[in-house]
């Protein structure tokens, strides 16, 4: 899948040496004269990100120096694919100041290219060549990233409830796992009525798509991902510049399909289920409407504030079915709040847990796989916003100060007692290009709670 820019096959390669401030003067001191004389006109002083490619006498390329602040490993490499002049490359970690895990996984990153739609296609012709075992590795990671991306950034005219569940149907078959929907108003005639109500609006019908794996005797891992497959605001309509990205809100699908495929091709030794709500919130003679009360799947009435709210009410359902298994960890992903964007911005997701250990864990382990996240409260006392007047719960608070945290204590009433329980309110789009982050859809934390399954639950992970 990865050959065009990723092999583990020699071939004739050209050294990329990365190298600090703090390596170069030792390093250049060594170096013959015409490689000083070299820098010297380049002005190459090593700064990250500063790269100079070093001639040959016929005129071809001996080395890259690749500038690095030896810090961060993951997107040392990720401006090279981009920026170097086409052939085959290898690094040579002279004073081993990376990981190479990651930062062959970054230069894999900076490749993704999502061109389904040009009728010009991207040609690769830069590749690095890396170690076989290395290369096996990290194949599943830039899979599970690029299906999240892919899935995110397409149009939701080629991305609705249908097309969700037929991706999650593919998966579930590649990896022999059982699967099963809820359809339109069968959703409604088994207790699923906040899903039903959401999506009944839309050409595409709703669905509760659900996906199990693994053996009877192993940890129950539960995963529910928002599947708004596009949110107009229903009839409390979005203003156009805040629906140009509403393709993306159901970004919460993608990131649970992409650790379900992570979780599945390294084998774990968990019973994995992923619940995903799957709608479009839309306007048609049947949306629903302001004032609205929907029974929950537990029992719960919500009453609807603002059926621009909507992505709690279908994750209230999915929840609260989870619940009744009573896994030994329930985790969401949802692109849920502009207020965690506000208090985080667009690259930082949020983290809600009823258990501190393990989001202070999560929040290690995503500074050392470069995936942060970022643990906000479950502050109690403000659940007095989102009691409802005619029902138990409103989906709009009747504040609008601390609406990240409102609406996690929304979801925490539809999780059972004693489940450990993980949330996050996620982003899952670059606003902007970086290198190895192309504008568009984005995996945000997968790698961090990969990490932590795998810790957890005994594979090697590092």
């Amino acid at each position: 899948m990865f050959e065009s820019f990723l092999t583990d096959q020699s071939a004739q390669t050209i050294a990329i040496l990365p190298i600090t401030k703090a390596n170069f003067t030792s390093w250049f001191s060594k170096q013959d004269a015409m490689t000083q004389k070299w820098l010297l006109a380049a002005n190459f002083t090593a700064e990250p990100g500063q790269i100079s490619l070093i001639p040959t006498n016929d005129g071809t390329i001996k080395q890259v120096l690749l500038g690095i602040d030896g810090h961060n490993s993951l997107w040392s490499l990720a401006d090279c694919p981009k920026v170097l002049p086409a052939g085959s490359y290898h690094i040579q970690d002279e004073f081993q100041l990376l990981n190479l895990k990651q930062a062959i996984l970054g230069w894999g990153l900076a490749c993704y290219r999502f061109d389904h739609y040009l009728t010009v296609k991207t040609i690769f012709n830069r590749q690095l060549v890396v170690d076989a075992t290395l290369l096996a590795e990290i194949s599943p990671m830039l899979e599970a990233i690029f299906l999240v991306r892919n899935l995110i950034t397409t149009p939701a005219e080629d991305m609705g409830p249908e097309q969700i569940s037929l991706e999650a149907k593919r998966l579930a078959e590649r990896y022999r796992a059982d699967f099963h929907e809820i359809i339109g108003p069968d959703l409604l005639e088994q207790g699923y009525a906040g899903i039903y109500t959401v999506g009944r609006a839309a050409a595409q019908s709703p669905r509760l798509i659900d996906i199990k794996w693994g053996n009877a005797c192993d940890p129950k891992i539960t995963l529910v991902g928002k599947g708004v497959c596009f949110d107009s605001g229903g009839l409390d309509l979005k203003a156009p510049e805040h629906m140009l990205l509403m393709k993306k809100d159901m970004g919460g699908a993608a990131h649970a399909l992409g650790l379900a495929k992570l979780i599945m091709a390294a084998k774990l030794p968990i019973r994995l289920r992923v619940l995903i709500p799957a709608v479009e919130n839309a306007i048609s003679k049947d949306a629903y409407r302001p004032g609205d009360i929907i029974k929950s799947r537990n029992g719960i009435t919500i009453e609807v504030g603002n059926t621009d709210a909507e992505g709690r009410i279908i994750l209230a359902d999915a929840l609260a079915e989870a619940s009744t298994e009573k896994p030994e960890l329930l985790l969401d992903f949802a692109t849920l709040t502009g207020a965690a964007r506000v208090a985080l911005g667009t690259s930082l997701p949020a983290l809600f847990s009823n258990r501190k250990a393990i989001a202070n864990e999560l929040m290690e382990l995503g500074e050392q796989e470069s995936d942060p996240l970022w643990a906000l409260p479950l502050h109690a006392p403000y659940k007095r916003f989102i009691k409802g007047k005619f029902a138990d719960l409103t989906n709009n608070p009747s504040t609008g100060m601390g609406g990240a945290i409102t609406a996690a204590l929304f979801l925490e009433c539809f999780v059972g007692e004693n489940i450990p329980w993980l949330h996050l309110d996620l982003m899952a789009w670059n606003d902007s290009t970086q290198p190895g982050r192309p504008e568009g859809g984005e995996a945000m934390s997968l790698r961090t709670l990969f990490a932590y399954l795998c810790k957890c639950y005994g594979a090697k992970h590092d």
